[in-house]
């Protein structure tokens, strides 16, 4: 789709656990920071092993700086899984890697497509604008996107494929202001071809992304705050509250905390879970 990949750590490597662990950051985590602390990254994460051996504690410590400190948790788990199910080797089964704790069908077929070479799709937020814009020029649901973008594969070079797709996604056909004087496949492209014509078909897609609220004073900045705190240490639960400075949500962030395994209560001091 464009005249070179964008230069990633990641895109240096065929190891199904390292891409799983890229995976699971850029989730939600520019893609930049990611790179920019991909060796630090290796140093802590690098096998399942070494994330293991880390404890789940450990691992969300370490996960400062990359928010949404549940996928923390759910890489602890997967390395788990994969060391006591797999004998610490990431499977390349679709079924069973859907079966790995945090890892759903998107995650499944990055590993799949990158680690292994194989010939399928990746569907995610900029390869369904694409696919809504430039092949059909109209909404599409999430399961018939998946089948389009599957059809659009090409034999033998579904790794090359992928990556090209997400990048043009990312840096040509963008959510906003879409580069269209400068794509190179603006004369293919439906929507275009159309006239632009009509609201623009990836706003209402299914699988594109969706505007989050604002973060300042929400439960996820209290959330953010109360793990900041505890990984310097315990605390009581009027402590907790005064280092975090939160006072709306900070009862249901911490309880949510609990309930999603990040956080344990004992003695009446509050701590990252282990």
């Amino acid at each position: 789709m464009g005249p070179r990949l964008r230069s990633f750590p990641w895109r240096q490597t065929r190891d199904p656990w390292v891409i799983l662990v890229a995976e699971v950051l850029l989730q939600q985590t520019q893609a930049q920071r990611v790179a920019d602390r991909f060796d630090e990254i290796l140093e802590l994460f690098g096998t399942p092993e070494a994330v293991v051996a880390l404890g789940q504690a450990g691992v969300v410590e370490r996960w400062s700086g990359f928010g949404y400190n549940s996928r923390a948790v759910r890489l602890f788990r997967c390395a788990q899984t994969v060391v006591a199910v797999h004998g610490g080797v990431v499977p390349h089964r679709r079924d069973d890697l859907l079966a790995l704790p945090g890892i759903g069908p998107y995650t499944a077929a990055a590993i799949r497509a990158f680690a292994f070479e194989e010939d399928v799709a990746v569907y995610d937020t900029n390869v369904a604008r694409v696919i809504a814009r430039a092949a059909l020029g109209a909404p599409v649901a999430a399961g018939a996107g998946w089948a389009t973008a599957q059809q659009m594969v090409p034999n033998e070079r579904g790794w090359h494929y992928n990556q090209a797709v997400l990048d043009f996604g990312a840096t040509i056909c963008t959510a906003r202001r879409p580069a269209c004087e400068r794509c190179p496949i603006s004369r293919r492209c439906a929507y275009a071809r159309a006239g632009f014509s009509g609201d623009d078909p990836a706003r209402t897609t299914a699988g594109t992304a969706r505007r989050q609220g604002t973060f300042r004073g929400s439960r996820r900045e209290a959330r953010g705050a109360i793990v900041e705190v505890l990984r310097q240490g315990p605390r009581t639960r009027q402590e907790l509250q005064e280092a975090t400075g939160m006072h709306a949500h900070f009862d249901a962030a911490l309880d949510g905390l609990i309930a999603d395994g990040l956080v344990t209560s004992s003695t009446e001091r509050l701590a990252l879970s282990n």
